[in-house]
């Protein structure tokens, strides 16, 4: 009966999943609703729960659940990534063929790594292929097919194995996945393969010349499992009969080959040489037998072997009598490579796979939809911003030069309809006391949000604190990843929101100096019709009447002034409300390319969308430039024609002032309200931050626990040495210079104290090295005196918003950015936000 090995399992523990996913759902896609998500959640928990449950059953039906387990590992990869600075959840995983218990010893390594996952599974994958296979039946056609197949399988996985195991875990692995481990186990794993095609052939009475090849294949194949289950490394590692086994099979199956070869020569009447052989095949069953032992498995064929040669020498000395040559003169028979690793799948493994998260977008394709958010709201909030600029410049040209209120007061006996007009704005809109209510709300929201910054800083100053003291107690045997390595993109967020919140206060001291500068006027404009016309100076009278031409040119040129005015808004409109379908584009690119270019991909689709409306923009700039060049000159005639005296000139600086002061009125409205939503946006991203940082915090001493508990352990096992300092916080003299030196940490632990932080730490780290991954959006620089012009604080990167006030996003790196939609707002001056919303 045929004896065939099968490699043990990997073995793990259940882990906490739900809260981690969650979080990281929940900072990352913003577009989604975390509650939407519960049940894939809950499900993909369930698979993990279920694999190690049905790991042990050697059938087909558990190998599915491995499949889907593993399938869905790779279908979150580029969607929700499990590692130590991201979702932070720890995998333990012992090694195969350690015998020491699952939840001590010194052969466990946990790492929080999707990718150490993914190997571990695979590897299990792999073994329980090698189980099914082992357990079938082998005296039947389909049972030994059956092994034949699973074998090649497993023989291939272990292969793949091999080539990634270093480059996706990123420390020592356990002996069971060293490169050295899984070439093995793929030899051996595959020449069982051959093995089973062998007894397939010899059971179906193959013509004995094949079979005599398959047969040399094997053992060629056991010979090379042999000398790598040999290697130095390894010697130790491998279950005792395993090697003797291996041993027997290489010699057995050449003496099964020998003997097969010897029916052929029977048949071409080569009895010399068929005595050889069988000569042979016997000394190499002999020495199969010596070396397998009790695991000997060719005890039928060698008494077979024994009969022919037996009778092959009987019939030689007394029938044919011919010379029996020597073996090294005869051909050398032939191999039949039949058994071959499979190769490694690159599609689903288990039948029908659906993706539980298959409504997530993986996050190369929502990096690319943010990049392409920002590179839309840069190009769009640069044409509002010209727009707005040269608004804003033509406004205060004509509030210098009292238009269009001149031409209303050529009596200068009653307020220009057009100063009533914007007086009743102003007061519908609140007044200046709508002005002063928002101006006294903003130092409240700065002091909240210092608060939320100053507390998360203080977090990160006191964790990294206690692991440097610890790190300097015990040396060496901390062995955890310092915090600095951890926390620097956290910290270069938190320095980036302060630099954010400094540059604010500056916005906020402008808006206050204006104010000051305008309050006079926007109070006046806030009072009734009467007592505007009571506060204005009498005008004498003009020359100029409705009918000359002048007045009208000028009345005909204020209207230009309006329609163009009109035509921005319409411009403006379709700048914000242009529609795009970069989602499927994207998507499109990275399943046939791989990856995304994204910077190509939306620089075409911009410029055909918003190549037309620049140059709208272009038109109107043109058409203001020539409206205003007739509007001077115009206006130096109008004023010669006016009949001047000192209380004309009052008033008309007073209409001027009243003018400007209206304009900076809905300027300062349209501030102090970005102003507002800057700081209610700002508060939700330093909340996500305070409590990413605080998830960090909460892991951190988790894993600081656990690693102090495994020193006190290792210390307390060992039966002589030097006493370790206790902590600190234990003893006040913990770090006296007379204190004895730590205890060395044993060369052989796989996975150092450090490494075996618990599977269920729950949440999300902002740990170091991102590689790509976005990062919370935050807002950024802006200078208000220049609103549209983009002015970087030392540092930002010069993908951000180039545009008004505060910058839309700081594209930074490790989170993904988050976006909120943009709100218009009248006026032209806007230091504050514009937020922003992919759909």
């Amino acid at each position: 009966m045929a004896t065939f090995l099968a490699v043990p399992l990997k073995q793990t523990q259940e882990v906490e999943l739900t809260k981690p996913l969650r979080s990281f759902i929940q900072n990352t896609f913003t577009q989604v609703e975390p509650d939407d998500y519960n049940h894939a959640i809950n499900e993909f928990s369930k698979l993990r729960n279920l694999m190690i449950a049905k790991s042990v059953d050697k059938h087909e039906s558990a190998l599915e659940v491995l499949y889907r387990y593993y399938d869905q590992l790779c279908a979150i990869e580029n969607k929700l990534p499990i590692a130590e600075n991201q979702i932070r959840v720890n995998f333990k995983w012992r090694n195969a063929f350690d015998k020491e218990s699952l939840f001590g010893g010194k052969q466990i390594l946990g790492i929080a790594s999707g990718a150490y996952e993914k190997v571990c599974m695979l590897f299990n994958i792999a073994a329980l292929q090698s189980q099914i296979a082992e357990v079938q039946n082998h005296d039947s056609d389909e049972g030994l097919k059956t092994s034949a197949k699973y074998f090649q399988m497993a023989s291939g996985i272990f292969g793949h194995l091999k080539d990634i195991v270093l480059s996706h875990v990123q420390q020592e692995p356990t002996p069971d996945l060293s490169p050295d481990t899984l070439n093995a186990l793929s030899a051996l794993i595959v020449a069982q393969a051959q093995e089973a095609i062998y007894r397939k052939a010899a059971a179906d009475r193959m013509k004995e010349a094949m079979v005599a090849k398959i047969a040399y294949q094997c053992s060629d194949l056991y010979s090379d499992a042999m000398k790598l289950m040999q290697l130095a490394s390894l010697k130790e590692l491998w279950p005792k009969d395993w090697v003797p086994l291996v041993a027997c099979k290489q010699a057995g199956f050449h003496g099964m080959a020998e003997f097969y070869q010897s029916c052929v020569a029977q048949q071409s009447k080569s009895y010399g040489e068929q005595i050889a052989r069988l000569q042979k095949a016997n000394e190499l069953l002999t020495a199969a037998q010596s070396r397998g032992g009790a695991a000997f498995a060719f005890k039928t064929e060698q008494g077979r072997v024994q009969r022919e040669l037996q009778a092959a020498k009987k019939d030689n000395d007394f029938i044919y009598h011919d010379k029996i040559p020597d073996l090294k003169n005869l051909p050398t028979i032939g191999k039949a490579a039949i058994a071959k690793p499979a190769p490694f799948p690159n599609k689903p493994m288990s039948e029908g796979f659906t993706d539980l998260f298959e409504k997530l977008v993986p996050i190369p394709v929502y990096e690319a939809l943010t990049a392409f958010e920002n590179r839309k709201t840069q190009i769009m909030n640069t044409e509002i911003g010209r727009l707005r600029e040269q608004t804003q410049l033509m406004n205060s040209i004509l509030a210098s030069l009292n238009l269009p209120a001149a031409l209303e007061d050529l009596s200068g006996k009653k307020v220009p309809q057009s100063v009533i007009e914007k007086a009743q704005q102003i007061k519908d809109i609140g007044g200046i006391q709508y002005l002063d209510k928002l101006m006294n709300e903003l130092p409240e929201l700065l002091q909240r949000n210092r608060e939320i910054l100053n507390e998360s800083i203080r977090m990160l100053e006191e964790e990294e604190a206690s692991d440097k003291q610890l790190r300097e107690q015990f040396k060496e045997r901390w062995t955890r990843t310092p915090s600095d390595k951890l926390t620097q993109p956290m910290r270069d967020e938190s320095m980036k929101y302060k630099q954010i919140l400094d540059t604010a206060i500056n916005a906020d001291r402008i808006v206050k100096e204006k104010y000051q500068k305008h309050k006079q006027a926007i109070e006046l404009l806030s009072k009734s019709p009467a007592e505007i016309d009571k506060a204005l100076p009498s005008g004498g009278g003009a020359h100029a009447s409705e009918s000359t031409g002048v007045v009208q040119k000028l009345r005909k040129l204020m209207d230009d002034v309006e329609t163009i005015k009109a035509e921005r808004e319409a411009i403006e409109n379709e700048l914000k409300e242009a529609k795009f379908d970069m989602t499927s584009k994207f998507f499109s690119a990275l399943a046939s390319e791989g990856a995304i270019n994204e910077e190509m991909l939306s620089m075409s689709e911009l410029d055909r969308i918003y190549g037309p409306l620049r140059e709208q923009v272009n038109e109107s700039l043109r058409k203001q430039d020539s409206v205003m060049a007739q509007v001077q000159p115009a206006n130096m005639e109008f004023c010669q024609a006016k009949a001047s005296d000192q209380s004309g000139a009052q008033r008309e600086a007073m209409l001027k002032d009243l003018a400007a002061g209206f304009d900076m009125f809905m300027e300062l409205k349209s501030n102090l309200e970005e102003g507002t939503k800057f700081y209610n946006d700002l508060t939700p991203l330093l909340v996500r931050l305070q409590n990413k940082i605080s998830d960090f915090c909460f892991a951190r001493k988790t894993e600081k626990d656990e690693l102090m508990s495994d020193l006190q352990k290792s210390i307390a096992s060992q039966p002589t040495g030097p006493t370790p300092p206790p902590p600190s916080y234990q003893s006040p003299s913990a770090n006296h210079p007379s204190a004895p030196p730590p205890a060395q940490p044993s060369s052989q632990n796989y996975a150092g104290p450090g490494q075996q932080s618990w599977g269920n730490a729950p949440y999300p780290q902002a740990g170091g090295g991102y590689q790509g991954m976005p990062m919370p959006a935050m807002p950024s620089g802006f200078n208000p005196y220049n609103p549209y012009t983009y002015s970087q604080p030392s540092g930002y990167p010069t993908q951000g918003y180039p545009q008004q006030g505060y910058p839309q996003q700081y594209p930074g790196q490790g989170y993904p950015q988050q976006q909120y939609p943009q709100q218009g707002y009248p006026g032209g001056n806007q230091p504050y936000p514009q937020q922003n919303q992919w759909r």
